[in-house]
């Protein structure tokens, strides 16, 4: 029996691609906005929205090629809605006669979304700029691509400083959530399907973080001491400074900078939910580090970067990001590693860590770093692979200041 379709639904979909490609908004923020404009839709209906904007944005290019669409950019919503359509028949819906899916061909589209000679750039759905960029400084491109493909699970930290890992798993049953362990992993543990969980009593009482398995590794690489000063240079907000806090047993002191107030606001709003009181925020500016030079035992520097290791939770980026973009990037987190490191004490430890999986962001950002200055040395590096985990990709360097 072949799957319907509702029209609601359909427009909701519709919308949030407009919003995304002509008006260059975020999809995860327009997909949240539209989910909370219609408490009526129940979890299905959610479910489909979300998870079919989602993928017709992951497959974008692939689908392009079999309804047949060679414009760059849609002006007509008329072409939004043959994407629609078109995925909707590769996902084995049964289309309604509406006026927007006539001219589609449903068996020219499965044909073509079948046919076995497409090139990489189009069966994988990526930028060719992006895919020769991959190729040259991605090891194991293929399967890295492959990877990021496929929907994003959810993780989540257990606030260690509220209960423990079993005890959570015990209270996330009796909220109907299941979990999985993950392997190597003290405190994260991974949803078995994807569902929303930030109503739960339990995140409310702050037991849990929602925290990507690589992320919470970042900050288990740095492994600060109880009751040391660590500097979280670019905290955004807030996810490894409250990991920082729960590794110290809340001792010590963390100073979680970053260029955007906003974003400092929330990470207070967080710290009060997971019982932390040794966060302090501010600003990050030149007074600061000035104010602040040699101050740290850890510094964590969780750099601006492309995003190509969490293509997987933020498939627009792959459309949106521009080379252009990444030459800045890059002038960007040379200038962190030379000005931010005056922060760190002499004997004390960092971590540069970026969420890409490009060699220009980060195993070349050390290699110049280092030959640049003779104050540091090299202790370990790691990249988390999406395709060996199934986790985002993560690039990771402790780096020890002499």
């Amino acid at each position: 029996m072949m799957k319907r379709v509702h029209r609601p639904l359909a427009e909701a979909v519709l919308q949030n691609l407009i919003l995304i490609f002509n008006e260059n908004q975020k999809a995860d923020q327009v997909i949240q906005s539209t989910l909370k404009s219609n408490p009526k839709w129940g979890s299905r209906d959610r479910r489909f929205i979300a998870e079919n904007t989602y993928d017709i944005i992951r497959w974008w290019r692939l689908l392009k090629f079999s309804v047949e669409i060679n414009e760059r950019k849609f002006k007509d919503e008329q072409n939004f809605w043959k994407m629609i359509g078109g995925w909707l028949t590769i996902q084995g819906y049964e289309l309604p006669e509406w006026e927007e899916f006539k001219a589609l061909e449903a068996e020219k589209v499965l044909t073509n979304y079948a046919a076995d000679d497409k090139s990489r750039k189009v069966r994988e759905s990526i930028p060719d700029w992006l895919d020769e960029l991959g190729e040259k400084e991605v090891p194991n491109w293929d399967a890295e691509l492959a990877e990021l493909n496929q929907p994003s699970e959810v993780f989540i930290r257990v606030n260690t400083l509220k209960t423990n890992l079993e005890e959570l798993k015990k209270v996330l049953a009796k909220e109907g959530v299941e979990v999985d362990e993950v392997v190597d992993f003290q405190n994260a543990l991974r949803l078995k399907k994807r569902q929303k969980i930030d109503h739960l009593k339990s995140y409310r009482k702050g037991l849990f973080e929602v925290q990507d398995a690589g992320s919470q590794k970042i900050v288990e690489y740095l492994a600060p001491e109880e009751g040391a000063t660590v500097i979280d240079a670019c905290a955004g907000a807030g996810g490894k400074s409250l990991y920082l806090a729960a590794l110290m047993q809340n001792s010590g002191e963390i100073i979680s900078t970053d260029v955007e107030k906003r974003k400092l606001k929330e990470l207070n709003i967080r710290a009060k939910r997971n019982r932390v009181d040794i966060i302090k925020t501010s600003v990050i500016n030149q007074d600061f580090i000035d104010r602040h030079s040699e101050k740290a035992d850890y510094l964590l520097l969780d750099v601006p970067c492309s995003g190509t290791g969490v293509l997987k939770r933020n498939p627009d980026a792959k459309w949106k990001l521009k080379p252009s973009f990444l030459e800045e990037i890059v002038q960007t987190q040379q200038q962190i590693l030379n000005d931010y490191t005056k922060l760190l004490k002499s004997g004390g430890v960092m971590v540069y860590a970026t969420c890409s999986l490009l060699k220009s962001e980060n195993e070349a950002q050390i290699e110049r770093f280092l030959s640049l200055s003779d104050e540091f040395t090299l202790e370990k590096e790691e990249r988390v692979s999406p395709a060996k985990t199934g986790f985002d990709g993560f690039y990771m360097a402790r780096l020890k200041k002499k």
